[in-house]
């Protein structure tokens, strides 16, 4: 059997083997080892013993018994030679002490480091090529969301098209995707206390309780107080989408009515937006319904206090894309 690697220098001054594959791995004898490291059978001997008493390698997976034929003198003699394969092959390299090894230990540890970076940057460009495919994903729903859209219309079932806005709304709820900031960055302006309060009294004679919008304490002025709070030249709340979502959240949160706090809370926020020209659209439409007000009221008076920035961003984004 010939060797089946090579060792030598290419142009470039490089170390460079070749490895002739033989059953999914390379086999060599004692001998041929020898050959490609520069050594005596017996030193290669040496350390195949030590590899094995030291259990760094198992014996029965890296030996094989293979049948040769050798020409000795005019004869032809076939014995039976162990050979080792590519495992003991390189754990002998690690090993040996000559020209070669040191090439083949060279060699190796290049290989290794080309391996890890080449492993780090097949990696990276897997990452990139599942976030192109996440991305044309994306750009596929898009695709069959406008189809889906325009086979409705001819189906006649563009009433669905008027519920799009919501159902977007429950998917950015459901994804944690609703808006954090308002889109309207303007000075605001701010209604009085008095202002509010003129509202809350023409409330009452809606409603018959006597106690209806009796306030408790000081919590409903220091709610719509709290909007217009800075630290500095920095506004706590940058947008006015930002501050009548605080102030529904406030209002509603602070109890400090004996009655009617939703209510009350949701005549306010439709004061803050009225007086800051937010309450319609450019066609004059009103950007939250009756049922909407009241759905985010209620959703405000369920939440937990670890809620907050959720229910706020739900109003938010609520605003924002019906402005």
């Amino acid at each position: 059997m010939e060797n089946q690697i090579e060792i030598y220098q290419a142009a470039n001054g490089q170390t460079q083997i070749e490895v002739k594959f033989e059953q999914e791995t390379v086999w060599l004898n004692q001998k041929q080892m020898a050959e490609l490291f520069g050594k005596d059978v017996r030193t290669i001997n040496e350390h195949i013993k030590t590899i094995y008493n030291s259990q760094e390698l198992e014996k029965e997976p890296t030996i094989r018994n293979f049948r040769i034929v050798q020409l000795e003198g005019k004869r032809k003699i076939e014995r039976n030679i162990d050979h080792f394969n590519l495992d003991m092959i390189i754990s002998v390299g690690y090993r040996v002490n000559s020209k070669n090894g040191i090439k083949f230990r060279q060699w190796a540890t290049q290989r290794l480091k080309d391996f890890l970076v080449q492993g780090y940057a097949i990696n990276e460009s897997r990452l990139s090529q599942k976030q192109q495919e996440v991305q044309t994903l994306k750009d596929g729903i898009r695709i069959l969301s406008r189809a889906i859209e325009q086979k409705a219309q001819d189906q006649n079932l563009d009433w669905l098209n008027q519920f799009a806005k919501g159902l977007e709304l429950l998917d950015d709820y459901d994804h944690e995707n609703l808006d954090k900031k308002g889109l309207t960055k303007r000075q605001a302006n701010y209604p009085e206390l008095a202002d509010y309060k003129e509202v809350i009294q023409a409330m009452k004679s809606e409603f018959e309780s006597g106690v209806f919008g009796k306030e408790k304490d000081g919590s409903f002025e220091s709610a719509i107080s709290q909007i217009s709070k800075g630290f500095g030249e920095e506004d706590f709340y940058p947008t006015l989408e930002e501050k009548a979502a605080t102030l529904l959240y406030l209002i509603v949160k602070n109890h400090g009515f004996v009655d009617g706090n939703k209510r009350i809370a949701a005549a306010c926020f439709l004061l803050f937006l009225q007086s800051n020209g937010l309450l319609h659209n450019e066609e004059g439409i009103s950007i939250i319904s009756n049922d909407a007000l009241a759905s985010l009221t209620l959703f405000i008076a369920s939440s937990k206090p670890e809620e907050m920035e959720t229910v706020k961003k739900l109003v938010i984004s609520v605003l924002n894309r019906n402005y």
